[in-house]
């Protein structure tokens, strides 16, 4: 099975934008869950994960695509989370989430090119590896394995669905994997925000 393979350059849309009542409704649900359960700062910086997810979960799951406006800005926005929530050293946790952004990023991109070698064929799509490249960078290196786990069940429990609706699932069936990644990656972060601030 392909997750996010190439699209064809014809096929591609010129604009990539999500749906405007998934991304008003996500942003909401996220926005008021985080107000009533985080410090505002945390709050804050979770709602922009969130609704950053929600654009680029909506986006993947219709175009097989990932939108550098996503996941450059998610890289981002989680540098700057980093820098600016840490109260003690700022320089060391920019420096930690640049890090973890790097090798989470670098990791993908390595079994990328080692699935195209051998299948010859590409199999991971760069909008899923800049993706991982903000899943570094959002959070600890020990929450990312989880990260992937709640994404790639989730995955499957989607393949699963779908044969069972007799929906035909082949080796080569193209699979939006950045749909499930992105609520992964919030899900993970808030819990860890949350354990955080209250644990």
């Amino acid at each position: 099975m392909t997750i996010d393979g190439p699209a064809d350059d014809d096929a591609m849309p010129d604009t990539l934008f999500p749906n405007r009542i998934v991304l008003a409704c996500g942003f909401a649900t996220i926005a008021l869950l985080c107000a009533a359960t985080l410090p505002w700062p945390q709050a804050l910086a979770s709602t922009v994960l969130g609704t950053l997810m929600v654009a680029g979960a909506d986006i993947d799951a219709r175009h097989y695509l990932l939108p550098d406006a996503v996941t450059g800005g998610a890289v981002l926005a989680g540098l700057i989370a980093a820098t600016v929530l840490d109260p003690f050293d700022r320089w060391s946790a920019f420096v930690t989430a640049l890090t973890g952004s790097i090798l989470v990023g670098a990791g993908l991109w390595l079994l990328r090119w080692i699935y195209q070698w051998l299948r010859q064929r590409e199999g991971i799509g760069l909008g899923d590896v800049k993706l991982a490249a903000a899943i570094g960078a959002w959070l600890p290196l020990d929450a990312v394995p989880l990260c992937f786990g709640l994404a790639s069940c989730a995955a499957l429990v989607a393949v699963l669905l779908a044969r069972l609706r007799d929906h035909s699932v082949e080796r080569t069936t193209r699979l939006p994997f950045g749909a499930f990644l992105c609520p992964a990656l919030w899900l993970v972060d808030y819990v860890v925000r949350l354990q955080t601030a209250w644990y």
